[in-house]
């Protein structure tokens, strides 16, 4: 884990340069979507179809961006984490491999499935033993409050009771707050108010030992995330992706989220969904380091595109399109 403590250390000390901004991908789908986590194949028009990826073709993307060496944490399921460990994916690389420590209801995507119209209910599959056994370090932690008491207080309890296995077993973790999958103000702001709440709330009860490494949350806006960067300097802040949108989408949140203090981004659909992840990559590291602008950057992605003969999903100018509703209100790009 030396590059991602070193850069968290940095971080911790207020030296931070851009160039130790995390990226981190998370190739952790198959704990929410199941078989379709790898995601649609592209007909030769650049278009999905109807057909998934396997999980052969999964753990050959996520071989590829190991070897490209541009982001500084793999976040899998357990099972996927084995197969690339007896791989040897891992041999020699400085990106820190980690798991998904639980699976809560709302992140259930399954076909038909209808589990996100209720309040997340607590659930965790992984055993920590057998994530200590295979060698993992560093593990992600989810919760989702929904403004209801009793479902809530059953989260902080599996919260309690996740904090005690985990210090038994001596591994790293970091803590991921959903926005409320049900109950949800209409205005980003109230939602970004009421997270930024509970991430202080659950969070102070405890001491600095028992506490995340970092932490992921979407993005609710310059102010919210403003507001929770300076309440506490010890908490490093972390974006979640969300769904795939444009690529100035993924570009522009990144820039916004760097330049209103946070310091780490954990994508998982933006990456996947991507025409070429490697290239996005590529450029989300670029935007990140101020070596190039988010627009900018989709010119280039787009040149890397037609240069490998890849068809883009969207045309250029409809790529250059800011359709987040978070980046909108805004005003941002």
């Amino acid at each position: 884990m030396a590059r991602l403590d070193d850069k968290l250390a940095r971080i911790a000390a207020g030296q931070d340069r851009p160039t130790d901004f995390i990226i981190a991908d998370a190739k952790d789908g198959d704990m929410g979507f199941g078989a379709t986590a790898p995601g649609p194949r592209r007909d030769a028009a650049g278009k999905p179809t109807d057909s998934f990826k396997t999980l052969a073709d999964y753990v050959d993307q996520i071989r590829a961006i190991i070897a490209q060496d541009k982001v500084d944490i793999m976040l899998t399921s357990v099972s996927t984490y084995e197969l690339l460990k007896t791989a040897g994916a891992y041999d020699g690389t400085l990106i820190t491999p980690a798991v998904r420590l639980n699976d809560t209801s709302d992140i259930w995507g399954n076909r038909t499935g209808r589990y996100r119209e209720t309040a997340s209910i607590p659930f965790r599959s992984a055993r920590l033993s057998e994530v200590r056994r295979l060698g993992v370090e560093l593990g992600l932690y989810s919760m989702t409050f929904n403004n209801d008491a009793e479902a809530d207080v059953r989260t902080l309890e599996y919260f309690r009771r996740f904090r005690e296995d985990i210090a038994e077993h001596g591994l790293d973790w970091f803590l991921e707050v959903f926005n409320p999958n049900v109950n949800e103000p209409s205005d980003p702001r109230e939602t970004g108010a009421f997270v930024n709440d509970w991430l202080v709330r659950s969070l102070a009860g405890l001491s600095q030992r028992e506490r995340p490494r970092f932490l992921k949350i979407a993005y609710n806006g310059a102010r919210s995330m403003e507001e929770l960067c300076a309440y506490d300097p010890r908490l490093i802040v972390g974006i979640l992706g969300g769904s795939a949108g444009t690529t100035h989408d993924a570009l522009l949140l990144l820039h916004e989220a760097a330049r209103h203090g946070a310091k780490i981004a954990l994508f998982g659909r933006k990456i996947n969904l991507a025409e070429s992840p490697l290239d996005l990559i590529t450029q989300m590291r670029a935007v990140v380091e101020g070596s190039t602008r988010p627009a900018e950057a989709v010119k280039a992605y787009h040149d890397a595109l037609a240069k490998q003969g890849i068809a883009p999903a969207r045309d250029i100018e409809a790529d250059l399109a800011v359709t987040d509703p978070v980046l909108r209100a805004d005003g941002a790009g």
